[in-house]
């Protein structure tokens, strides 16, 4: 499994010209998942998410967590994540898990994070999405289960 997380000041996403989630401060996160994601990634991301400490506290500082500013999230699932465009002009996407399960994987991510009790939004699965954003940093990182020391 793959975050892409982007600390911003606002965010939204629009599905036939409608918001279907906005957020004001928190994270904007592009979720991809693959055919080896269980609940293991699940567990392991979300708790890195929520726990990271990359608000600034009052000395400018990168040290809060998205839960002690009491932000927000929004969850967009992006199986180009796992795009592989090494070869040729056209990505492959055969590292990207088939809908059923990635809508599964994603679903029990957006239902984790919710209960971690912070206002939680998201796009639509499978959906074409427009994401507008507010960066604020801007301030970016790559989360990956498993993670690359295994």
């Amino acid at each position: 499994m793959r975050l892409v997380i982007q600390r911003v000041s606002q965010a939204s996403v629009e599905v036939n010209s409608e918001i279907v989630g906005r957020i004001g401060r928190g994270w904007l996160v592009l979720i991809g998942v693959q055919s080896s994601d269980g609940t293991a990634a699940v567990s392991y991301l979300v708790d890195k998410l929520i726990n990271l400490r990359a608000f600034n506290d009052p000395d400018g500082k990168m040290n809060l967590s998205v839960r002690d500013i009491e932000g927000e999230i929004l969850l967009v699932s992006q199986f180009t994540l796992y795009a592989d465009c090494r070869k040729g002009r056209r990505p492959s996407f055969t590292q990207a898990a088939p809908p059923d399960l990635a809508n599964k994987i994603y679903t029990d991510f957006v239902t984790a994070t919710k209960q971690a009790g912070l206002k939680v939004e998201t796009g639509q699965f499978g959906a074409d999405m427009k994401v507008d954003l507010l960066n604020d940093g801007p301030v970016t990182f790559i989360l990956d289960y498993p993670t690359p020391e295994g």
